[in-house]
């Protein structure tokens, strides 16, 4: 008797065969989400969402995009139940940026996803397994092949947000199972105090490397000022540090504004010499050429600070984004296509690139939700948004959209 040779198993299949596994055999054990998937938070008044499509339609579209990007970017760790959000680009296989989206983007999606909370601890758990080196609170910020470090160091912003997550955990799931998510949240809190805020300016620095005698100690990426999370440390902790930061850091905004970008209202990628004089990076400072402009870097202000509007009312965000958004209406014609993947900070193109890039798209819808005259443009901008396919673009760009059509959806969430 003849034995029929079984058909061959694609590696993508048994991945998703494995993960499928995993998620039925933990989700036996998993915690009915509190505040579920949609959440139809109620803004600031005045804000306004996408009015051309009812709520069962946005949240469609945010469920429909979460489902490809859950697929793609959730990856098994290396550890017992870990999962990490997958870089996609060679040489690296997670960054601390990106495990602090996935963390946050999971605990809003809970409900929806039943296995939001096995993903969640699994991304805790690949957290955990690689601390900084000055605290085992923080995360190192990148790892390669195999789950090895790149090396000890951090990256703020991915901190920030993983800190963001727990709190979010904590609300979402409570505190009194395997993993006590209040305290994990102030844990982090404490040491991102410590070692990732300028004592002196209150400013955010680099990465904990950032020491006093350092020549980047006054320094900043534009990108690392979350007030809304800031707002959120500051509402558990209670010692007026994060209120510090908040206050301090619209300050500096402001000045940047004003003094090197009036008409556009643009900030730079990196910000030099916060203790003298702020003032936009040279070029090649950190990561390109570019390091002064509005880039890869500065394109998630308008979220970050829109953010802080939409959930705390702050009129100095709103008073941040106005010009943005008159300045993005205005050079793009209100016709999206026309936006492009970065500019000097007057306002112009950088010559090159007149192409789409979600990570400087996705922003403006979350900015152009501050005010009703925006509401056409909102529509037609989340239109835009959501005709991309996951496919056509990378972990980053993917991510930021995933995250800012839960905003804009209006199923974003501040933490009391």
């Amino acid at each position: 008797m003849m034995l029929k040779k079984l058909p061959h198993i694609p590696n993508s299949v048994r991945y998703s065969l494995l993960l499928l596994l995993i998620f039925i055999v933990n989700g036996l054990h998993a915690q009915v989400a509190l505040r579920p998937f949609p959440q139809h938070s109620r803004y600031t008044a005045g804000t306004i969402k996408p009015n051309h499509l009812n709520q069962q339609q946005l949240d469609k579209q945010v469920t429909a995009f979460y489902d490809q990007w859950k697929h793609r970017y959730i990856k098994p760790g290396c550890g017992k139940g870990q999962f990490y959000v997958w870089f996609e680009k060679p040489g690296k296989e997670c960054v601390s940026e990106g495990q602090g989206y996935g963390m946050i983007i999971t605990a809003l999606m809970a409900g929806y996803d039943k296995q939001a909370k096995t993903i969640y601890d699994g991304l805790y758990l690949y957290y955990k397994a690689h601390p900084a080196k000055t605290s085992p609170y923080l995360m190192a910020w990148a790892q390669v092949k195999n789950c090895k470090n790149l090396d000890r160091s951090t990256a703020t912003d991915g901190d920030i947000d993983i800190a963001y997550s727990l709190l979010l955990a904590n609300k979402q799931w409570g505190s009194k199972g395997a993993v006590n998510y209040l305290q994990e949240a102030k844990n982090i809190m404490a040491a991102i105090m410590r070692y990732e805020i300028n004592p002196k300016m209150f400013s955010v620095l680099l990465s904990d490397g950032s020491e006093g005698d350092s020549k980047d100690y006054y320094d900043m990426r534009s990108s690392d000022f979350m007030p809304a999370n800031f707002k959120a440390f500051e509402n558990i902790t209670k010692t007026g540090k994060w209120q510090k930061t908040v206050d301090n850091n619209y300050r500096l905004f402001n000045y940047l504004q004003k003094t090197y970008s009036p008409d556009a209202g643009l900030v730079p990628d990196f910000i030099r010499g916060i203790n003298t004089k702020a003032r936009p990076a040279q070029p090649n400072y950190m990561e390109s050429v570019y390091d002064g402009y509005y880039n890869y870097n500065a394109c998630r202000v308008p979220w970050r600070v829109a953010t802080d509007y939409l959930l705390y009312g702050d009129k100095r965000a709103k008073d941040f984004v106005r010009p943005i958004n008159r300045w993005i209406r205005q050079t793009t014609d209100d016709n999206p296509d026309n936006i492009s993947a970065g500019y000097t900070l007057a306002g112009n193109d950088i010559k090159g690139r007149y192409f789409e890039a979600l990570s400087f798209i996705a922003p403006f819808t979350v900015s152009a939700m501050v005010d009703q005259n925006n509401q056409q443009w909102l529509n037609k901008i989340w239109d835009y948004l959501v005709a991309f396919k996951l496919k056509d673009y990378d972990y980053y760009d993917n991510s930021i959209k995933m995250l800012n059509m839960i905003i804009v959806s209006g199923n974003y969430w501040r933490i009391e």
